[in-house]
């Protein structure tokens, strides 16, 4: 299996003052013909917000939208009627579908909020909108792989549903301590992100926040 290696420092960065954004794949004004996506996996984005700062109700529409606090806590508030803080640990799966409305919000008036947010194509358009939101114990992923999504005609343990045939995992690995992949019939392969921390994957030496 071919290897491609994307360095920390090689992603596209928005400085809004705000909120400090980079972004894995094109993106808003960072567009980059040789980073349009990973399969169904359209958008990568590391995002750092400020306190008392977030992102007011926008439109969403036939998106598959993980969010995935990394420091801080996030606040979500939908036109579904959820209003419910994301906090480190926890995963949150907005389906789209036919369209929804939504605002993530750091109400803290001191602490900054990191969080990585995901954006996987959906197999299936104009479905209706649904939200998901759940904590995963940590001992989960000690050293082993967790599922944390999954496609929603598939689903096991406490992963979350999506409408497409991708999944998300996440481990935390002791040294010298290893996982391993397999690729899934009709996947054409993974794309690791590295949230700390160093590892070893095919031969390639991977740092924080590298992939």
């Amino acid at each position: 299996m071919k290897t491609i290696v994307h360095k920390s420092n090689t992603r596209g960065f928005a400085n809004h003052g705000w909120l400090k954004s980079h972004h894995t794949f094109s993106f808003a004004s960072y567009q980059n013909p040789e980073r349009m996506s990973f399969g169904a996996l359209r958008v990568l984005n590391d995002d750092l917000v400020q306190p008392k700062m977030g992102f007011g109700t926008h439109p969403h529409q036939n998106m598959e939208i993980i969010s995935i606090p990394l420091q801080g806590v996030l606040s979500h508030k939908d036109n579904m009627g959820n209003k419910r803080d994301i906090e480190v640990g926890e995963i949150q799966v907005m389906t789209a579908g036919t369209g929804l409305t939504h605002s993530e919000f750091n109400d803290s008036k001191t602490d900054e909020v990191n969080f990585l947010q995901l954006w996987i194509i959906p197999e299936e358009l104009s479905v209706e909108p649904n939200y998901e939101q759940r904590f995963f114990p940590v001992a989960g992923k000690k050293n082993q792989l967790q599922t944390i999504v999954a496609p929603k005609d598939k689903l096991k343990g406490d992963a979350l549903p999506i409408n497409q045939q991708a999944y998300i995992y996440r481990t935390s690995l002791d040294v010298n301590n290893t996982v391993d992949l397999k690729v899934k019939s009709g996947q054409n392969g993974f794309y690791i992100f590295v949230v700390d921390g160093e590892i070893e994957v095919a031969n390639s030496t991977l740092e924080k926040k590298d992939a």
